[in-house]
């Protein structure tokens, strides 16, 4: 049986620039199964959709418990590695960080996101204050004994719309970026980044893997990898398709 390690070395490797992993975001264990059963070669939770599909908004407000039990039952329903999504680490200091990264851990994950916003209105932490919370969750990790895979998620691109992005915000990412490094992060998360130059940019500069999110006006896989991507997530994009399918069909059966 592969263990916990074993499955989060492997996770490592798969973070390649130029040849991004590709993530179908999941929300339970069916749908897991599912894109495990399609062959991804590891399974990731969004917690946007992982809260829809339990009746909460996102933001922290899905009980921690009802993210920990999904898990669980999501790390026991495939055999690829599982990462999950603790948006802001689920507590105000980097010791609650640190707690619930444990908590994941302990579940059976071996990555999670991190993101650099204040869940109640997404503003941007102090990227010191950030640091210090992903260091925390590092030394979990380690107090665990698991390479665990930390995508530190910067949310500069969601500052601003797309139109007013440019390289100043690119700079401030990968500012960030080489900070979370240091405080031991995997990898860069910069979901709202769409524009080519931009993206390129961040693969070329960054200390870190650099993951994108599919959204409107994002470049074709193809195309990010061309640029350096190495990790492609799709967020709540299959959550909604698979609701609006669901919606679409029922409405059809009602006639």
């Amino acid at each position: 049986m592969t263990t916990q390690n074993e499955k989060a070395r492997l996770f490592h490797s798969l973070h390649v620039r130029g040849q991004p992993l590709v993530l179908f975001n999941a929300w339970d264990a069916g749908s897991a199964r599912a894109v495990a059963e399609a062959g991804a070669g590891a399974v990731a939770t969004g917690s946007w959709s992982v809260a829809a599909a339990n009746g909460f908004a996102d933001g922290e407000q899905m009980p921690f418990s009802f993210a920990l039990d999904n898990l669980r039952r999501i790390v026991g329903a495939v055999s690829q590695p599982v990462t999950i999504d603790l948006e802001s680490g689920y507590g105000e200091t980097p010791a609650h960080v640190a707690a619930t990264v444990a908590a994941a851990l302990e579940a059976g994950a071996i990555g999670c996101n991190l993101e650099d916003s204040f869940p109640a209105d997404g503003s941007l932490r102090d990227a010191a204050d950030q640091a210090e919370r992903l260091a925390a969750a590092r030394q979990a990790a380690d107090k665990a004994g698991v390479p665990l895979f930390i995508n530190a998620r910067t949310d500069v691109f969601f500052q601003k719309g797309v139109e007013a992005h440019d390289m100043d915000m690119v700079e401030e990412a990968l500012r960030r970026a080489r900070a979370y490094a240091d405080a031991g992060a995997s990898g860069l998360f910069v979901p709202g980044v769409i524009a080519e130059p931009l993206i390129a940019r961040l693969a070329e500069a960054s200390p870190l893997p650099i993951n994108v999110m599919v959204m409107p006006g994002v470049p074709s896989r193809a195309r990010l990898a061309e640029l350096g991507v190495a990790r492609i997530s799709h967020g709540p994009g299959p959550y909604r398709g698979a609701m609006q399918w669901l919606t679409e069909a029922a409405r059809a059966a009602m006639g």
